[in-house]
């Protein structure tokens, strides 16, 4: 049976993570490692200057878990390194509570972890569901409603379990907000462009110490075909391949000329 490993960014009680677990028990064996809080945000990073704590949970389901004080990279390698016995065949991360669409793919502590699942030659899916409510509400998971995504999750694990799918690429999921007993169209889409609206705005100033805000809550995009963004525009869930090779190969034979002596 194929062996999952589960985990996010958004902390190990998540109303997301436990949906998506309850979608995959009967694909897969799930194990759950996953941050001990909200994560949110963290990239790619790990922890290499501290050591770090596991405590083991138990979900709403009855099932065991890990928590751990690391980032959603760190639960990936948890994994890989035995936490949870066998190694495991797939990575999930999610359901983030919110998007991670266009740029905001390289923030994203979601798409980190399924990347991570990447490096090590296993498939891949970060997931990802547009948010509903209040905004105060917005991380504890009210307003959301997982069964359409989790759904079509557990049909993509066992679409990249087959042996027919590409090794080198993971898929990077969002769905719009969920509406019960609505099933949403899947497009395959590309990677849209954000248009990150901040600002420095100076909060406090007390002797030569300043306090400042940069990051604004409303960020917008540019207006593509065939984007994650107009996916979600549209009602449907995007589904976008991902893959980890950052060298510009075209650019080679240029920059071997330049260097040139």
């Amino acid at each position: 049976m194929t062996h999952i490993l589960l985990t996010n960014d958004d902390g190990i009680q998540s109303p997301g993570l436990h949906a998506l677990k309850s979608a995959l028990d009967d694909f897969a064996t799930v194990s759950v490692i996953a941050p001990d809080r909200n994560r949110s945000a963290i990239a790619r990073g790990i922890t290499i200057h501290a050591p770090l704590h596991v405590e083991e949970r138990t979900l709403p389901d009855g099932s065991p878990a890990f928590a751990t004080d690391g980032t959603p990279v760190d639960c990936v390698r948890f994994a890989a390194l035995g936490l949870v016995g066998r190694h495991p065949d797939m990575v999930v991360s999610g359901v983030n509570l919110g998007l991670n669409l266009g740029d905001d793919v390289t923030y994203s502590g979601t798409v980190a972890a399924a990347l991570e699942g990447l490096m090590l030659g296993l498939p891949a899916i970060a997931v990802s569901q547009e948010y509903g409510g209040p905004e105060g509400e917005r991380h504890n998971g009210e307003h959301y409603d997982f069964s359409a995504v989790a759904a079509e999750v557990r049909r993509l694990a066992e679409l990249v379990s087959s042996s027919g799918f590409p090794t080198e690429v993971m898929l990077n999921v969002n769905a719009p907000i969920g509406q019960s007993g609505v099933v949403p169209e899947v497009r395959a889409s590309r990677l849209g462009r954000r248009i990150y609206n901040d600002e420095l705005t100076l909060e406090h100033a007390e002797g030569p110490r300043r306090r400042y805000t940069i990051y604004s809550d409303s960020p917008s995009h540019h207006p593509e075909p065939g984007t994650d963004f107009e996916a979600i525009e549209a009602g449907a869930i995007s589904v976008t391949p991902l893959h980890f090779s950052l060298t510009a190969a075209d650019h080679l034979p240029t920059l071997r000329t330049l260097l040139e002596r």
